[in-house]
């Protein structure tokens, strides 16, 4: 049997998947991050394929969603997009130092994963963290920075006033600089990362995270199998079953 636990681990809500007759033991981890406007139990079909494979997971909910919303228009949301990706990075080591606290998780198999805003999240978290064993990006992208004029582009366009004098954006450029990992691929030390990606996607555009992958596929060389992209042709901005499914068979394949 699957449980699934609600609970806080200090002020952030989470949701505990895992075995029953697992629940106390020492074993790895996934933490899956969901996407922007999204919510963590909207995901719950990754975290019981995870559990089936013998995972413990942790599906945090993101700051401003869920159940820590504030009533913020999606508008609105999306002046804080950048304050809640890396939010969202700063409390996966809260979450890591806790469950390792109680003795829950293998240090050496931690895995983390995520869609959209989630994927980017994990993006920016391996830029930030050497403890992370392997990583899935579904529909993320890991230029911080190049993605971030994208967005102030596309409002632009829209006739959207994106509310930041030329002063507080370049000091947002330069805070996700330290993030961005096609700044520093080599914070990547050849760990896992899969991406999947659909090329039709109007959100996160597709071409960004393919030439990342491009680019830096040379340093994986001797490294059969650790760094993969998964383009779906006719995909928008939505995963497939596929998709899914290739998550959970690489995390049970490196962790």
């Amino acid at each position: 049997m699957i449980l699934v636990e609600k609970k806080r681990i200090e002020h952030i809500p989470v949701l505990h998947i895992v075995k029953q007759k697992q629940f106390s033991d020492r074993m790895p981890l996934i933490i899956f991050l969901h996407g922007f406007t999204s919510t963590k139990e909207r995901n719950m079909h990754y975290a019981y394929l995870f559990a089936e494979k013998g995972f413990r997971v942790i599906m945090p909910e993101a700051k401003y969603h869920g159940n820590r919303s504030e009533g913020l228009s999606e508008a609105e949301l999306g002046y804080h997009f950048w304050d809640i990706v890396i939010k969202s990075i700063e409390e996966l080591s809260t979450i890591k130092q806790e469950l390792v606290k109680e003795g829950l998780v293998d240090l050496a198999r931690i895995g983390v994963a995520g869609t959209s805003m989630g994927g980017i999240t994990t993006l920016g978290a391996l830029a930030k963290y050497e403890w992370i064993k392997a990583g899935v990006s579904l529909m993320g992208n890991p230029s911080f920075e190049e993605f971030a004029l994208w967005q102030m582009n596309e409002m632009e366009k829209r006739n959207i006033q994106i509310g930041l004098s030329q002063e507080q954006v370049s000091a947002l450029l330069n805070q996700l600089k330290k993030y961005d990992l096609s700044l520093q691929p080599e914070k990547l030390n050849n760990r896992p990362l899969l991406f999947w990606h659909g090329k039709l996607d109007p959100v996160v555009p597709y071409q960004s995270a393919y030439d990342f992958y491009e680019q830096n596929r040379k340093s994986y060389e001797g490294t059969v199998g650790m760094f993969e992209f998964i383009t779906d042709e006719n995909a928008g901005h939505n995963v497939s079953n596929a998709g899914v499914e290739a998550t959970a068979k690489w995390f049970e394949k490196h962790i």
